[in-house]
């Protein structure tokens, strides 16, 4: 079948909880003039280790005149050239090359491109992107252009035309290929190509592993075949989950033998890697010659700003403090109470309300005591009273309810609180005199000592509260502060062995589907909790296997009952988090960039290629 009609099916099955404006995987909308565009310069003094092995063309744009065009975002004002924009990132890189696995904390989205990105002309009263997880039938063409299912288990892909790698040796600004595509996912997978096994520190072996062959059909054509006959399965594997799907040049691998020395990076993406100063921050340069135009506006080559400074900044106050003084251009993934906060000292920041891409969980290690017992499990959860939690640290900004493995975002995928039984209710209800009964029950009438780990880039009040919740039963916690990057370490590694605290959950949240299913799974990279359950190991079987959306759905369900059944973590609520962005931020609408507990973006090179400085409006403020 043809994308087209493909993409029209997935449409009408995915995406019941919202009005739809098209299907199609390869349409475009574009407008038909271009409102004038003002050039401006700002350029950085941060010390330049590499640079283009070219001139740099000419960067005169076209200019037309500033009528409506009639289309949404004409409200958003005229977009600019120039500037520097200036974000966040919460952990330090310590990847810049595919094959190193994508649950590895890395900026490499800024220069190497995906085959699929999300649909910058979709109004965000239809679809806003603020949640992580994309229907299928927002999954838009980016390196591609388009593709299509002759069967389930085939997808081919037409590239774009007219892309060019960085003009940096030894690439030196060759055309992006079909061939490249294939040795990238060769070299992933172990596939072909020479290559013979997966990456070391591959962690999508659940999705992309099932790719059996990938071959060039001709210069711009792609075909990929898999072993599995199942179109949802291979959506999600081009979703913008990470490395995995990040395309590196041969000739850099060829002649470095890997790309982790961030020297040489190289991608056909806007920006490109001049500056790396461990723990401190990254600066990137605009690419001359990037390939792209804005989908808004088809004559503006992009990208609009001169230079992206991303600054390593793992504490959150000392972040809100840059924000508060404009050194900080947009921070995403702020608590209500520090939202609050910058409201009442910068009233001129601008706030917006986004659904956590994860609810909130404590992790308690299944697999050692007192938590390998359920009924502790069940007390620690009993002892937390959710519905004031919600009505007052959250001031309402969460729904009062425990959150569902998946969340209530995805609506049709998961199992909503309200079509919980009365049984399983009970079990998350407020009830400390029963939590006590429980830990007796276990062979803990007392009460127990135990440890906990804490992301310092996590919600401190939010633990001080549960602290107290679990104190009153009983349950005496020695918490020990890490920062975002020492701490996924310490859990990967399994030296966690009590409970562990992030900024939010690994597991329960806005990712259904096929890739949700696999992120409990005995070996799975993130399964720190240790979670080795034979029924919840076949719900992914049985999703593999299933023929259509609605089986899937179903089995999504049922994983759901089996998630909250077995407390695997104490789940707590899932509220709304903040993005903070600064006046002269142009285009920024809070699209989700990153994910769970990595305030690191997934899709910078699409994104901050299409926003713009107002630089006459920062000059004005001070800034």
């Amino acid at each position: 079948m043809k994308g087209k009609i493909t993409l029209l099916i997935l449409c009408c099955l995915l995406a019941t909880s919202m009005i739809l404006s098209s299907c199609g995987t390869s349409s475009t909308t574009t407008t038909t003039t271009t409102p004038p565009v003002s050039t401006s310069s700002t350029t950085t003094t941060s010390k330049t280790t590499q640079t283009p092995s070219t001139t740099a063309a000419s960067t005169t744009q076209v200019t037309t005149s500033n009528a409506s065009t009639g289309n949404w975002w004409d409200s958003l004002g005229v977009p600019q050239y120039g500037g520097t924009m200036v974000m966040r990132i919460n952990l330090n890189p310590t990847m810049f090359d595919p094959y190193q696995g994508d649950r590895i904390p890395s900026v490499e989205p800024a220069w190497f491109e995906k085959l699929a990105a999300d649909d910058w002309t979709v109004d965000p009263k239809v679809f806003d992107y603020r949640i992580q997880f994309r229907p299928s039938n927002y999954v838009k063409g980016f390196l591609a252009e388009s593709w299509e299912f002759p069967d389930p288990s085939t997808i081919i892909f037409h590239l774009r035309k007219g892309v060019h790698w960085q003009d940096i040796a030894p690439v030196s600004g060759r055309e992006f290929v079909a061939d490249d595509v294939v040795y990238h996912y060769d070299r992933i997978l172990g596939i072909g190509g020479g290559f013979t096994k997966p990456a070391p520190n591959y962690a999508g072996v659940f999705t992309l592993g099932f790719m059996k062959t990938i071959t060039a059909v001709d210069k711009y054509t792609v075909k990929e075949t898999w072993g599995m006959p199942n179109i949802e399965l291979i959506y999600e594997s081009m979703q913008v989950v990470g490395a995995n799907v990040d395309l590196e040049a041969k000739e850099a691998v060829d002649k470095w033998g890997d790309l982790n020395d961030w020297h040489h990076a190289i991608g056909t993406g806007p920006f490109i890697l001049t500056d790396y100063v461990s723990d401190s921050s990254l600066t990137l340069i605009k690419n001359q010659n990037y390939w792209g135009y804005d989908e808004r506006y088809p004559k503006n080559k992009l990208p609009y700003i001169d230079s992206l400074k991303i600054l390593i900044i793992p504490d959150t106050a000392t972040a809100m403090a840059a924000m508060r003084t404009g050194k900080i251009d947009v921070m995403e993934g702020i608590q209500a109470p520090q939202a609050q906060s910058m409201l009442k000292t910068n009233p001129e920041i601008n706030q917006i309300l986004i659904p956590a891409n994860n609810a909130n969980t404590v992790d308690p290690r299944n697999d050692l005591k007192p938590y390998s017992d359920i009924n502790v499990r069940i007390a620690m959860q009993k002892a937390i009273d959710l519905p004031t939690l919600a009505k007052t640290y959250y001031a309402g900004n969460a729904p009062p309810n425990p959150s569902p493995f998946t969340s209530q975002y995805a609506v049709g995928w998961g199992f909503p609180y309200s079509q919980w039984p009365q049984d399983l209710k009970d079990q998350y209800s407020y009830d400390p005199a029963a939590a006590k009964k429980l830990l007796a029950d276990a062979g803990y009438p007392n009460g127990f000592t135990t440890n906990l780990v804490f992301d310092s880039s996590g919600d401190a009040d939010l633990l001080n509260i549960l602290l107290s919740s679990w104190s009153a039963i009983g349950i005496k916690i020695n918490v020990t502060t890490l920062d975002a990057t020492s701490w996924l370490a310490y859990v990967t590694n399994g030296k966690n062995d009590g409970l562990a605290m992030r900024s939010s959950s690994a597991w329960y949240g806005s990712t259904p589907g096929i890739r949700q299913l696999t992120q409990l799974q005995p070996g799975y990279g993130t399964n720190w909790i240790m979670v080795n359950d034979p029924t919840f190991t076949a719900f992914y079987d049985q999703a593999l296997a299933a023929s259509t959306i609605e089986q899937q759905e179903a089995i999504n369900k049922a994983a759901n009952d089996r998630v909250m059944r077995q407390h695997y973590a104490i789940s707590l609520l899932h509220p709304s988090l903040y993005a903070l962005y600064q006046p002269w931020l142009k285009g920024y609408n809070g699209q989700n960039q990153a994910v769970s507990g990595i305030v690191t973006p997934r899709l910078i090179c699409f994104y901050e290629a299409r926003f713009w400085i107002d630089s006459k409006l920062k000059v004005s403020m001070g800034k």
